[in-house]
């Protein structure tokens, strides 16, 4: 069997350690993601999913547990080491896409390429252009966010997330903040890389039928994973 990309083994998560309002919001979580797959991430609100994408995405720490990512223990990385393993492994997509608006879309999708080198070659240029004609914005480089809809900005935060050729892409409610022909765009977007490039995605989603369109549904209920 492949080794997994993502490999979460007895991963709890606790809040206001040693305090009287210390509270365990994720109770042993054992999960598996593999590379290519695109799964569902549903629940309930306040069932853990966030924090848990937050752990997965190395943005906050277990408080017990193993996390290999890549076949590679993270529980014990420094902050450097956690900051250059985000950069090369995880791309990100939250519900409100987060583009800066002083910088015009082809910026805004070379902006991890930018944080990481302090500048964009030419090559991060084209790339970026070939990004954006993906997602069906070739002709919106130079525009600002503002002068883009919902549904355009977020095909940029996509294109921003697919930039460095990370093999998992974490998405927050991708879909949340848009109408259902938007939502319903976005989402083949996402399923199209994921054929045609190989990028795996876990997408926490409210919406059954978006659901239902991934490849593998984990259901998160009160902490804990009761379907995978």
């Amino acid at each position: 069997m492949a080794e997994p990309l993502v490999e979460l083994q007895g991963v709890r998560k606790r809040y206001g350690v040693g305090t009287p309002v210390e509270t365990e919001v994720l109770h042993g979580i054992d999960l598996r993601l593999d590379r290519g797959e695109f799964v569902a991430l549903i629940g309930p609100s306040g069932s853990g999913k966030s924090t848990l994408l937050n752990i997965i995405g190395l943005l906050e720490p277990m408080s017990s547990g193993d996390y290999r990512l890549l076949g590679r223990p993270v529980g014990s990385l420094g902050d450097a080491e956690l900051t250059q393993r985000r950069g090369d492994t995880l791309g990100f997509v939250f519900q409100f896409h987060h583009l800066l608006p002083a910088f015009n879309a082809l910026e805004n999708v070379l902006m991890p390429r930018l944080i990481a080198q302090g500048r964009f070659s030419a090559a991060d240029r084209a790339h970026g252009l070939a990004l954006l004609d993906k997602v069906g914005l070739a002709a919106a480089a130079h525009k600002k966010p503002a002068e883009l809809s919902g549904g355009m900005q977020q095909r940029v935060a996509i294109a921003r997330a697919l930039s460095h050729g990370c093999p998992l892409v974490l998405a927050d409610e991708p879909t949340g903040n848009l109408d259902t022909h938007s939502a319903d765009d976005v989402f083949a977007l996402m399923r199209r890389f994921n054929a045609d490039e190989g990028t795996a995605f876990l997408v926490v989603t409210h919406d059954p039928r978006l659901a239902a369109r991934c490849d593998r549904i984990i259901e998160l209920v009160d902490g804990q994973v009761r379907r995978s």
